[in-house]
C-alpha cells in the first residue's frame, strides 16, 4: 500500500476517534455541572479538560476567562483549535476524500453525511444551544462510523492501518482523561476516604462520572459489583483486557494490527509496543498506585506517543511533510 494512502486512512480514523474522545470529555463535565457545590470547584474541572488536551496556553490566548460558554465553544467550534470537534470532523471527512478509492461506498457515505449534519447542526448553534445533545451526536456519528468499517471495508492493509490509529489515539485520551481527573478529584478531597455521607455522595458521583466518560460505569459494575474506588477504577481503566477502552485492550489492537503491516523498517517499534503491551500485561495496580499514578500514566503517554510516531517514519507520510 502507498505510504500516502495509509496516512489517510490511519488520520482518517484518528481524527474520528479524537471528536468522540473530546465529546465524551464535554459530556462528563456538562453531568459534573449538575452536580452539588460545583460552582466552587467549575474552573477546575473546566481547565482540566482544557488540560488533557494540551490546549490551555492556546485557550488563553484567544478567552479572557476559563467559563463553560468559553470552553464548549473553544473545544467544539472554534476554527483556530484544530482539535476541536468541528476541526477533526472536517480533517477526516478531507482524509476521506482524499482515498475515496479505498473506502467502499457505505464508509463514504457516512463520513460525508457525518460532516453536512455537522454544517447544519453548528448553522444553528445546537452546541451552544445543547451541547449534552451535541456530544451524543458525534459519539453515535463516530460509533457508526467504526461499525461502517468493520462490517463493511476488506481487513487488508488499508483496514489495519485504520485500526492502528484508532487505537493510538484512544489509548492516548484514556491515560489523559484518567491522570486529569484522578489528580483534580484528589485536590478536592479524593481519593481520600470521604469525611461524611455528603461528601461521599458527591465522591461517588465524580467518579461514576469518570467512569460514563469512557463507557465503563455499567461495566464497572459487572466487574466488581461494590462501591466506586479510585484504586478499582484506575485498574479498570489500566489493566484490563476485556475493557474496550483500557490502555492494555488498546495496547494489544495496536500490537496485533501492526504485526499485519510489518516491514523491513517496523521491528524496532514493533519491539516497543510489544514490551509496553509487556508492562500492562504483567502489571498490578498496587505497584502502579505504589509508584504514583501520574508517573505511570505520563511515563505511558511518552511510550505510546513514541510507538505512534515511530509509526509515522516506518510508514507513513512524516508528520514534518505532512
Amino acid at each position: 500500500m502507498l505510504s500516502r494512502t495509509a496516512d489517510h486512512l490511519f488520520w482518517l480514523a484518528r481524527y474520528t476517534e479524537r471528536a468522540e474522545n473530546t465529546a465524551r470529555m464535554l459530556d462528563v463535565n456538562l453531568q459534573a455541572s449538575l452536580l452539588p457545590n460545583f460552582a466552587a470547584s467549575a474552573e477546575l474541572l473546566w481547565r482540566g479538560a482544557l488540560g488533557i488536551s494540551e490546549l490551555q496556553e492556546q485557550f488563553d490566548e484567544r478567552y479572557d476567562a476559563v467559563t463553560q460558554a468559553n470552553v464548549i465553544r473553544f473545544l467544539t467550534v472554534d476554527s483556530s483549535n484544530r482539535s476541536s470537534i468541528a476541526a477533526c470532523l472536517y480533517a477526516a471527512r478531507e482524509n476521506a476524500r482524499a482515498v475515496r478509492g479505498a473506502l467502499t461506498t457505505e464508509v463514504w457515505e457516512t463520513i460525508n453525511a457525518t460532516w453536512l449534519e455537522l454544517r447544519t447542526k453548528l448553522r444553528d448553534r445546537l452546541p451552544e444551544r445543547d451541547p449534552l445533545e451535541f456530544s451524543e451526536w458525534v459519539k453515535h456519528r463516530s460509533h457508526l462510523f467504526r461499525g461502517v468499517i468493520i462490517g463493511t471495508m476488506l481487513k487488508d492493509e488499508g483496514w489495519h492501518f485504520a485500526r492502528l490509529g484508532t487505537f493510538l489515539e484512544r489509548a492516548d485520551n484514556t491515560a489523559r482523561i484518567l491522570d486529569v481527573r484522578y489528580h483534580a478529584l484528589a485536590e478536592q478531597g479524593s481519593p481520600r476516604p470521604p469525611a461524611g455521607p455528603g461528601e461521599q455522595r458527591v465522591d461517588f458521583h465524580h467518579w461514576a462520572a469518570v467512569l460514563r466518560s469512557v463507557s465503563a460505569f455499567e461495566v464497572y459494575r459487572r466487574v466488581y459489583s461494590d462501591v466506586i474506588t479510585p484504586a478499582r477504577v484506575a485498574e479498570l481503566l489500566v489493566l484490563r483486557p476485556d475493557m474496550p477502552r483500557s490502555l492494555l485492550h488498546c495496547v494489544n489492537e495496536v500490537v496485533s494490527n501492526l504485526a499485519q503491516v510489518r516491514n523491513r523498517h517496523s521491528g524496532e517499534t514493533e519491539r516497543r509496543a510489544g514490551a509496553l503491551q509487556a508492562d500492562l500485561h504483567y502489571g498490578r495496580i498496587e505497584d502502579v498506585l505504589r509508584s504514583g499514578l501520574h508517573v505511570y500514566l505520563t511515563t505511558f503517554l511518552d511510550r505510546i506517543n513514541d510507538v505512534g510516531n515511530r509509526i509515522s517514519t516506518d510508514f507513513l507520510v512524516p508528520l514534518s511533510a505532512a
